[in-house]
């Protein structure tokens, strides 16, 4: 899990801010803010796109593949994994994504 990670290597309080997929609820976090108390979680309001910074890297993942011709599911699949991560692996490309959202800026 990537929280469970990202604990692992950070110090101190640590705050993540989570869209509100049912992924991003239940028992699993519950119990990992549990045994973590310096994790503390704050969710997106329930639709808001335009304060979540995911939605820049999915609208560059978009991009770079709006032109393909994929000849099934799984070369779709790979298409999307390499735009990823090359906004993964991109600082200049990531903080893009951030100040491109309507976030207070103290958040950026």
């Amino acid at each position: 899990m990537f929280l469970r990670d990202l604990l692992r290597h950070l110090r101190g309080p640590v705050i993540a801010i989570l869209d509100n997929s049912t992924t991003h609820h239940g028992e699993a976090l519950a119990e990992l803010q549990r045994r973590h108390p310096r994790l503390h979680i704050e969710h997106f309001p329930s639709y808001a796109p335009e304060l979540n910074p995911d939605e820049g890297v999915w609208s560059l993942a978009k991009r770079h593949v709006a032109n393909g011709y994929p000849h099934d599911v799984h070369e779709l699949m790979d298409a999307l994994i390499r735009a990823i991560d090359r906004t993964r692996k991109s600082p200049a490309r990531l903080r893009g994504c951030i100040l491109q959202s309507e976030l207070p800026p103290f958040l950026r």
